[in-house]
């Protein structure tokens, strides 16, 4: 059974504290946004970014164009040949801070675009 998570994609509404706010629900922790809805992630900082952490994006690359990580507070670039993996499953892939993640995330929402995003929480 897999965890409890809210089934579809919403946009972010806010985010600090260690959490974020979205559809009218509180979180503690950081997110993992993507098409088949919204769940909570163990990544605390960007080194833990791994195939096993990110498993549940390539399982949906078939219904993603865009990935989205937000860092935390501090800008970070992804590993080689993690990025490569992104290419491979055909994810254009962007990092930046947790808040730009957000703010891109929410509009790239809006657009309709296929996206999802990894946000680690700031405290």
């Amino acid at each position: 059974m897999d965890a409890p998570h809210l089934p579809r994609q919403a946009l972010i509404d806010a985010h600090g504290g260690g959490g974020f706010r979205f559809a009218g629900l509180s979180h503690r922790g950081s997110l993992l946004c993507l098409p088949d809805g919204i769940w909570a992630w163990p990544v605390t900082e960007p080194a833990q970014a791994s195939e096993e952490t990110l498993a549940r994006v390539f399982a949906q690359a078939g219904e993603l164009d865009f990935f989205v990580f937000g860092t935390g507070a501090a800008p970070w670039i992804m590993p080689e040949p993690l990025r490569a993996r992104f290419r491979a499953a055909h994810i254009s892939l962007d990092t930046m801070t947790t808040g730009a993640a957000v703010r891109t995330y929410n509009v790239m929402l809006m657009e309709n675009r296929r996206v999802g995003a990894g946000l680690i929480a700031i405290a």
